[in-house]
């Protein structure tokens, strides 16, 4: 006595059913069918298109490249306004330069074996510091704010 196996795949809100060796014996990780030269063809789950959930719309409204204009303008002007560019452009190098050494330091800390999970360590316990003493309690907060209003002043130079 020969058994029938049947399955069933849902495309499109159609139920279509199979009988015998063709989609039964297709592996639980087929999830749709889809048409080849007019014949349904299981679809394996790695094989399925991958679709963004980002849709971009084309659009005739021209304000995007008016602002980057605007932008641009704005930034020659302003570029044309500082008096001293060749410190400008030590400062921009040097924190480049600085960045680029952060980064290899930090790479070179992360290779050694123990040190980055003593240094995670360093990290939360001056957390937890940082919160008990200026965000625990309300004289901390207003000690906090009172040093960042402090140095805002100081920083703007109206101190």
């Amino acid at each position: 006595m020969a058994t029938t196996a049947y399955s069933t795949a849902l495309l499109g809100g159609a139920r279509l059913a199979a009988v015998g060796g063709g989609a039964a014996a297709v592996p639980p990780s087929i999830l749709l069918l889809r048409r080849r030269n007019g014949n349904l063809t299981p679809l394996r789950l790695q094989d399925a298109p991958r679709q963004s959930p980002l849709r971009v719309r084309a659009s005739s409204d021209d304000t995007s490249a008016a602002s980057g204009d605007e932008l641009i303008a704005d930034l020659k002007a302003k570029w044309d306004a500082v008096e001293n560019k060749t410190i400008v452009i030590t400062y921009a190098g040097g924190a480049i330069v600085a960045l680029w050494l952060t980064s290899v330091i930090v790479g070179a800390i992360n290779s050694v074996p123990l040190l980055p999970k003593i240094m995670e360590l360093v990290g939360l316990g001056y957390t937890g510091w940082f919160v008990y003493r200026y965000l625990l309690f309300k004289e901390g907060r207003k000690e906090l704010a009172d040093d960042i209003e402090s140095l805002k002043k100081r920083i703007a130079g109206t101190e």
